[in-house]
């Protein structure tokens, strides 16, 4: 990539957007870190970046004052950023009010707050004419009652600013209360949406969105952490929803106030009506981004670089065809005993690429969130059920087997 704007990029944890700016804008990346996010960077993924200038900023300090800090380190590299970006979800209010305290491109606290609190968001999706779920603030076991006294059961309880399904639940009836702490954190309820749940990505530069690519769920995000399989495809073929979602995405964009960056959204179809679900204004999540990449034969980390660094990218498309990141299983917590090898899982159908992220012997930790994993592969194919189909087959083929530490196989 040419040019000579050097990036600063916020980074909690490896990723395969990292791993390409790392590679590709070499003396021209800078890292944010927190100390905090340490045991979410592993020494080999440190080992990886170590050529790249990073700036750790330290627990317990404040933002103000580890952003004078930054600033003065900053003078002296060979040149100081002056492009930010952040792909975290959850350090989004904190990066952000660190680029601009650091005076670099970023969220104002209002755009923050409207691609972070959830409730918020749905209010701003409602004003810009768009259909949401019921939705209400709640504070008690009560309020989730009366919310669904109105609307019907089931409902959806979420923290505002919950990201991956992180203490998400459906609940059926008021007994699912049970064991569900409301009062450590800001919590909504919604009204459970059937029909077609979508995503679909968009890059945006000068407020403009240049492109967007939807993207298919074989299963619910809710149904993915109680067990279901948990995958997304790039739908480059004509299979797409049929929704504008280039002047669906360009209404939120205008109406938040966005300049650039990547941004990410969930919408429901239901009888051909759209209802707005979530937007987020950074990378999505799992390996989607990658996904567009094969979908439609592109460099979708370099188009998301350039526009993090004002400059319009080239969307030159070699491809048409539908590829999905299915996340393989980490059924317990422990450690592995045995894993399907990653040459294995590239002699199956329509496998292009595989990612295990533990090994033989590794201990693990099994999550309720929806990009709890212990790998990933890419899968291609012609439509979007053919993809799913070799998907399955992947997961029927695939086996890990996680034991306590005396040996005993606990989960397979």
């Amino acid at each position: 990539m040419s040019g000579a704007e050097v990036l600063l990029l916020m980074d909690d944890r490896p990723s395969s957007f990292a791993r390409y700016a790392a590679r590709e804008l070499a003396g021209r990346l800078v890292l944010l870190r927190f100390a905090d996010s340490r045991p979410d960077l592993p020494e080999e993924y440190l080992r990886e970046t170590a050529h790249l200038p990073a700036f750790w900023v330290r627990e317990g300090s404040t933002v103000g004052g580890e952003a004078r800090r930054y600033r003065d380190w900053a003078a002296g590299l060979p040149v100081a950023p002056t492009r930010f970006c952040n792909p975290s979800e959850p350090r989004q209010a904190v990066a952000q009010r660190f680029a601009e305290l650091a005076g670099l491109p970023h969220l104002s606290e209002r755009q923050v707050a409207l691609v972070r609190d959830k409730a918020a968001m749905k209010e701003c999706f409602r004003e810009l004419g768009l259909r949401t779920a019921e939705f209400a603030r709640v504070r008690s076991g009560a309020g989730i009652e009366r919310f669904a006294a109105r609307h019907g059961w089931p409902v959806v309880l979420k923290p505002v600013d919950s990201f991956a399904c992180v203490d998400t639940h459906r609940l059926d009836g008021p007994g699912d209360l049970a064991g569900i702490d409301l009062t450590a954190r800001d919590w909504m309820v919604e009204a459970y949406l059937a029909g077609t749940e979508w995503e679909a990505c968009a890059i945006v530069l000068g407020g403009e969105v240049l492109d967007v690519w939807p993207s298919a769920m074989p299963c619910r995000p809710l149904d993915i952490v109680d067990g279901a399989m948990n995958a997304n495809i790039s739908v480059g073929t004509a299979e797409g929803p049929p929704v504008d979602l280039r002047a669906l995405i360009q209404r939120i964009i205008t109406g938040i106030g966005v300049d650039h960056g990547y941004a990410h959204m969930e919408f429901f179809l239901i009888d051909g009506e759209v209802y707005a679900g979530e937007i987020g204004v950074r990378l999505a999540g799992c390996e989607i981004p990658a996904n567009h990449g094969h979908a439609y034969g592109f460099d979708v980390f370099g188009a998301t670089l350039a526009v993090y660094l004002g400059r319009r990218p080239d969307l030159d498309y070699q491809e048409r065809c539908c590829a999905g990141d299915l996340l393989l299983p980490l059924p317990g917590t422990g450690l592995v005993r045995r894993i399907t090898s990653r040459d294995e899982l590239l002699e199956m159908p329509g496998v292009i690429d595989a990612v295990l992220k533990v090994r033989a012997g590794d201990p693990v930790t099994a999550r309720r969130a929806s990009h709890n994993a212990s790998g990933y592969v890419h899968v291609v194919g012609a439509s979007v059920g053919e993809v799913e189909s070799r998907m399955r087959e992947v997961l029927a083929r695939f086996t890990i087997e996680v034991g306590a530490r005396e040996g005993h196989v606990v989960a397979t």
